[in-house]
């Protein structure tokens, strides 16, 4: 076993014999050979693309699979069997319709390669093919191979979820196996390598922007909503994840049960869509982030559904209450593949419910990119008039490795003068922090989900264009957590759009070597935090 694609990595090296997120090494073993036969999948979708062929099951398939092997996805070995027989399957299939329109399918082994009998044997085929398998491959050559696939990764995992919604772009899955099969190609070189990855930062540009239109144009764009943090008396349905179509469901089906539904995690953005705001039963946010689940879901008296990637492996105390669905696996856990959610529903039905009404708070969310637009000749004229004197975009992802107390000392720390724009996990840091406002603008403006860095950007954009300057001229600095690799896509997004100054933390990638990460110093000047006192000060142009 070696993976060291999260930020969490054992001694910020590379995971070897289990991993920090509790991937046992068979299935670290088994998510290598899938993407080895993604890969060659890829390679012949690459050349059916040339030929006029193509298959929207593989479209489909290629970003469920790269999904499926995100970090906290799925752990259940015995999916991943079938999901590598299935990529074999399509792979063969798809050769003999590119052959049949004139095209090469005389590829290398990734797209010629047989799957083994059973589990054991496939484990061990990964010996040739996993990330150390090559011992003499260029360090530099390595990182940015990797760099390339994991941005990939993200990017594969937010079309999936706008396809889910209606929105694709066929120029999306072509640059996936552009990509994934030039990870492959020997004869690459590093600036070769480079520029690909940078075309991965424009193609998830594309990606989020396929994905911001899915969500709005099925649930509406995002409203400021205030959102209960306390309980409502009743039974209760707890959902967690990223998937909106999942949400929208169990709302559904749990309509006049006597059951309240609350987010979790990355779902609280979900309470200013007024599509899903329109169910009564839709209550309120329970929890913080994804790594405190263990606790959280111990507490909480009801069902549990995990949409997308964050599941951790349940306590014995709540197994039986959790639940997951579409790509999320854990072994043991009742998985719901038909999104026929009935034994959520009875579960919560079952279980004791909230004896009564709790008061905790409120936070406010839906500061999308439509909302904060429409205020923006307020917070022009707020920044002309020095009311305003910077902005800083915290976001990213959240994590229990130490050092991620940074980002609530930062926010804490930050002139009253100062906007903070946040999204994704990583806002649980400081989410429930009363800031105040500016003239009626508030200092804290909650985005939304990490795919809604789309909206950061447009926002920015906008103000750039306001202000007549560009980007890295606005009194804007972004000072980002990193987790998984949706993050990793955005940020190549970021670069891409040649944004400089990002402070990354609170670890640099592992699979980044010294040679790589001295062209992104030397280009985008990204730099590691270092103290929240020395940042801000560095930033704003004091003194500690």
């Amino acid at each position: 076993m070696f993976c060291f694609q999260c930020e969490q990595t054992a001694k910020g090296e590379g995971c070897t014999k289990i991993g920090v997120c509790g991937k046992k090494p068979e299935v670290a073993a088994l998510q290598d050979l899938l993407v080895y036969s993604i890969k060659g999948l890829c390679q012949v979708a690459q050349e059916g693309v040339r030929n006029g062929v193509r298959d929207p099951e593989i479209d489909e398939f290629v970003c469920e699979g790269l999904f499926s092997t995100l970090t906290n996805v799925d752990f259940d070995p015995a999916r991943f069997v079938g999901i590598i027989e299935k990529s074999v399957r399509l792979r063969d299939q798809l050769k003999e319709k590119v052959k049949a329109a004139g095209g090469s399918v005389d590829f290398g082994e990734a797209a010629s390669f047989t799957p083994a009998a059973d589990e054991a044997a496939m484990v061990a085929q990964t010996e040739k093919v996993g990330v150390k398998s090559d011992p003499n491959i260029d360090p530099d050559i390595l990182s940015l191979r990797e760099l390339l696939t994991y941005g990939i990764k993200g990017v594969a995992a937010y079309a999936d979820h706008a396809r889910i919604l209606g929105q694709e772009d066929e120029a999306v899955y072509n640059f996936i196996y552009e990509g994934m099969s030039a990870t492959l190609d020997d004869t690459l070189g590093a600036d070769d390598l480079v520029g690909l990855v940078m075309k991965c930062g424009e193609i998830n540009l594309r990606t989020m922007e396929l994905l911001d239109a899915a969500n709005t144009g099925a649930y509406g764009h995002p409203v400021p909503t205030r959102v209960p943090l306390g309980a409502k008396k009743g039974k209760a349905i707890l959902v967690s994840g990223h998937d909106l179509k999942d949400l929208e469901l169990i709302l559904k089906q749990s309509q006049g049960k006597g059951i309240n539904v609350y987010t979790h995690g990355e779902m609280l953005p979900c309470h200013g869509y007024p599509e899903l705001k329109k169910y009564e039963h839709f209550y309120g946010h329970y929890g913080t982030a994804w790594q405190n689940q263990g606790k959280e879901f111990a507490e909480f008296p009801g069902a549990i559904l995990m949409t997308t990637n964050c599941i951790q492996k349940p306590k014995e105390v709540y197994q039986d209450n959790i639940f997951t669905t579409g790509l999320v696996g854990w072994p043991g856990v009742t998985h719901i593949a038909d999104k026929d959610f009935t034994p959520v529903i009875e579960k919560a039905l079952q279980m004791p419910g909230y004896p009564e009404d709790t008061e905790k708070g409120a936070v406010t969310v839906g500061f999308g990119h439509n909302a904060v637009l429409g205020v923006a000749d307020k917070v022009i004229e707020a920044v002309k008039n020095k009311d305003i004197r910077h902005f800083f975009l915290v976001a990213g992802c959240d994590g229990a490795k130490p050092g991620r107390n940074y980002y609530t000392e930062f926010v804490e720390k930050l002139p009253k003068d100062t906007v903070v724009l946040t999204l994704a996990c990583g806002k649980f840091r400081f989410f429930d922090k009363d800031l105040g406002d500016i003239g009626g603008i508030p200092r804290l403006l909650d985005v939304g989900q990490c795919n809604d860095a789309y909206s950061a950007i447009r926002i920015a954009s906008a103000l750039a264009d306001a202000f007549n300057c560009g980007v890295n001229d606005l009194p804007l600095s972004m000072v980002l957590s990193w987790y998984e690799q949706k993050a990793v896509a955005i940020l190549l997004t970021l670069l891409y759009l040649g944004i400089k100054d990002i402070r990354l933390g609170p670890s640099l990638p592992a699979f980044v070597s010294d040679n790589v990460l001295g062209v992104l110093v030397d280009k985008f000047n990204i730099m590691p935090i270092s103290t929240p006192d020395e940042d801000i000060a560095a930033i704003l142009g004091e003194t500690v």
